[in-house]
This record gives structure tokens, sequence and C-alpha cells, in this order.
């Protein structure tokens, strides 16, 4: 069987950052895929599930919300491995296009304060595995090591 093209990239080179993980043709429609890579694979301790659930909670209401965004998200969820999230956009983007939009986005989890959206028994199947604190502290260090200095090293994946 072959080996799926997430699987090529060296884990083990990988560090936090922003990068275009493939693109997809759908009709006359491109659709990107971006891994929003939060940890260090194989190197630091990956995100436990009740933070990635709150992440998911508060970046999907932000995109699925956002006035240029809402109409070209098709998929905001985490990778199985906890160590980030996968961002689908209809357009061909480069990941230099939307660090601008993770910074906003990273901004509203950080900045939350509240309910989280969707936290209830009768919107979401696991409502009680929520971390609003530990998400909004993963946010502010993906926001101050990596978008607010992000450079090409963090935009294209490594050789």
């Amino acid at each position: 069987m072959e080996k799926i093209a997430s699987f090529t990239i060296d884990h083990i080179k990988l560090k936090p950052g922003v990068y275009v993980s493939r693109k997809d043709h759908v009709g006359a429609e491109v659709i990107t895929t971006f891994d929003l890579r939060m940890t260090s694979p194989n190197d630091e301790p990956v995100m436990n599930t009740a933070e990635v659930h709150t992440i998911e909670h508060l970046g999907a209401t932000f995109l699925r919300n956002h006035p240029q965004y809402k109409d070209k998200t098709v998929y905001f969820g985490p990778m199985g491995c906890r160590t980030g999230f996968y961002l689908l956009l209809a357009g061909d983007y480069r990941s230099a296009d939307i660090v601008p939009l993770m910074k906003e986005m990273y901004e509203f989890i950080r900045d939350f304060e509240g309910q989280v959206p969707g936290a209830d028994p009768k919107d979401c199947g696991n409502y009680l595995d929520m971390n609003l604190g530990m998400a909004k502290y993963l946010a502010g260090k993906y926001l101050d090591e990596v978008l607010y200095v992000i450079d090409e090293s963090r935009l294209n994946y490594p050789q």
C-alpha cells in the first residue's frame, strides 16, 4: 500500500508552524489543507484531549463566523496525534497567506471568556471534556513562540 503524503513528512525535523499540507482539486475549486502544528512532534508533550476539544470548538466557531473566511472554511479539527490541527479552506493558498487569520483566531482563543460555544450536552457528544484555561495557555504559547515570530522555516515543511 502506498504511503500517504502526510506520513512522508520528517516528523523528527518538524517544528511548530503553519504549513500547506496538500492541495486537492474538487471540480474547478482548489481545497488547501493546512497543518497548524502547535507542538514539536515526538519532542514535547502532546496536547490533552480537553484542551484540543476546546480549541476545536473555539476555532471552528471563530472561522465559521469570520466575515472573510466563513464561506471558505471547509473543516477545522484536531490531528489524531494531538500535536496540532488541520484547517481546510476553499481556495489556492500559501502558508503565509493565512498567518494573519491564524493570529486573529489564536488571539480569539487566548482571550476568550465565558461559556465555550457548543459545550452543552445537546450540542456536543463529549461536552464535559473541555479545558478553557489550558486552551488559552496553549493558544498564547503558539502565538508567542510561532505566529508572532514566524519565518520561512515555520512556513515550509523541512526537507
